[in-house]
């Protein structure tokens, strides 16, 4: 049971309250400046007890930065591209406010405010991942019983608007490899659906000519400058993904006098290629990508683009959304329907057409047809 004392300072009598912990541990806080709060601690300590709801009060001044860190080390599991993202908003957005900031002392109203103040700079996108980073650390916290609940979670967050697809015809396309100096790349992209990181982590070992396939076993991400980082692609999954025939001389071309290991599409170097941005970096010059959007006489776009084109001509050409789906590596055939419902339209289209000659064909729909014109 706790024990209220008093003890004398040289600004007047304060009252210290010994209790023990769950684990039996004897310890104290002291400087209360009436007997009525330090009774009144008192009673909280032994409710939270009983509660099963202690929490150490040396635990609490753990600060936001401090808990960051391990959070970050901890995320091992994370894919390379997914990680940069995490730490990126952790150093630039949340690192800075926040981690000075002892966990029990975050409070939802400077929580939300922060959330507003981001949200009125930034894109929802930038500021959804930030916030979750702070959530995510806050409910480490909570799980180590270092606060009770975590001051995160409620926050209204603003709405994210999805990016229009672009998506590219056959004509298109083939203007835009014949614009560039990567022709049989930019085809690959716009006919396979393969991500970025896939496509120029391919080697020479992973296309079978016989069956016109490519399989797919790893993804290469560019960290920073130069430095790429190999691992397996998105959802950790191994596909395997066709070519249409009229691609197989440009990726015979693309396999000559090169050994197994080499890659299929290698950079100036020999190396990963690095992913074609607006802008090289190198004074300012144009990405070969870009220039080749200009000579095409194509609206602006990015290389991801590429891989929403041949989703698009898949569908076009008649593949159902389960072949789409095992095409561009996505882990269920809803993920795919949501990314690209706009693209299955007329397939409702379709059920209604349907629909209405299985009517036609029944007794129901002579009936029908027979009480409307009064017979």
């Amino acid at each position: 049971m706790a024990t209220v004392e008093s003890y004398e300072t040289k600004t007047g009598r304060r009252y210290r309250v010994r209790y023990r912990t769950p684990d039996r541990r004897q310890t104290d806080k002291r400087g209360f400046t009436t007997k009525r709060d330090a009774e009144r601690f008192a009673r909280t300590i032994e409710v939270s007890k009983d509660r099963g709801e202690w929490i150490d009060p040396a635990d609490t001044r753990v600060t936001v930065g401090e808990l960051g860190e391990w959070w970050i080390a901890s995320r091992s599991s994370l894919k390379p591209s997914t990680l940069r993202t995490v730490e990126s908003a952790w150093r630039v957005h949340v690192e800075p406010r926040w981690g000075p900031v002892p966990v029990s002392d975050v409070r939802f109203s400077a929580v939300e405010a922060w959330v507003a103040e981001l949200a009125r700079e930034k894109s929802p996108t930038t500021v959804k991942r930030a916030h979750g980073v702070l959530s995510s650390i806050l409910a480490s916290a909570v799980r180590d019983r270092r606060i009770l609940a975590n001051p995160a979670e409620g926050v209204s967050l603003p709405r994210k608007v999805a990016k229009a697809h672009v998506y590219l015809s056959h004509v298109q396309l083939h203007a835009l490899a014949a614009a560039s100096d990567r022709p049989a790349l930019v085809l690959v992209l716009g006919y396979t659906g393969l991500r970025w990181g896939e496509a120029i982590g391919l080697r020479v070992k992973d296309v079978d000519t016989a069956r016109r396939r490519i399989r797919v076993e790893r993804n290469a991400v560019q960290i920073t400058g130069a430095r790429f980082e190999v691992g397996t692609p998105k959802s950790h999954k191994q596909r395997s993904v066709p070519y249409p025939a009229f691609l197989a001389s440009l990726v015979a071309e693309q396999l000559e006098g090169k050994a197994e290991d080499d890659l299929l599409f290698p950079g100036r170097t020999g190396g990963f290629q690095p992913r074609p941005n607006l802008f090289t970096g190198d004074g300012g010059t144009r990405s070969w990508f870009t220039a080749a959007l200009e000579r095409a006489g194509l609206p602006k776009m990015t290389v991801h683009d590429l891989r929403h084109t041949a989703a698009s001509l898949a569908v076009a050409s008649g593949a159902n959304v389960k072949a789409v789906q095992r095409m561009l590596g996505h882990a269920s055939a809803a993920m795919t329907l949501d990314v690209y419902a706009d693209l299955f339209d007329d397939d409702l289209e379709a059920v209604a057409t349907s629909l209405d000659h299985a009517f036609s064909q029944t007794n129901v729909g002579r009936t029908w047809a027979e009480c409307a014109s009064g017979e």
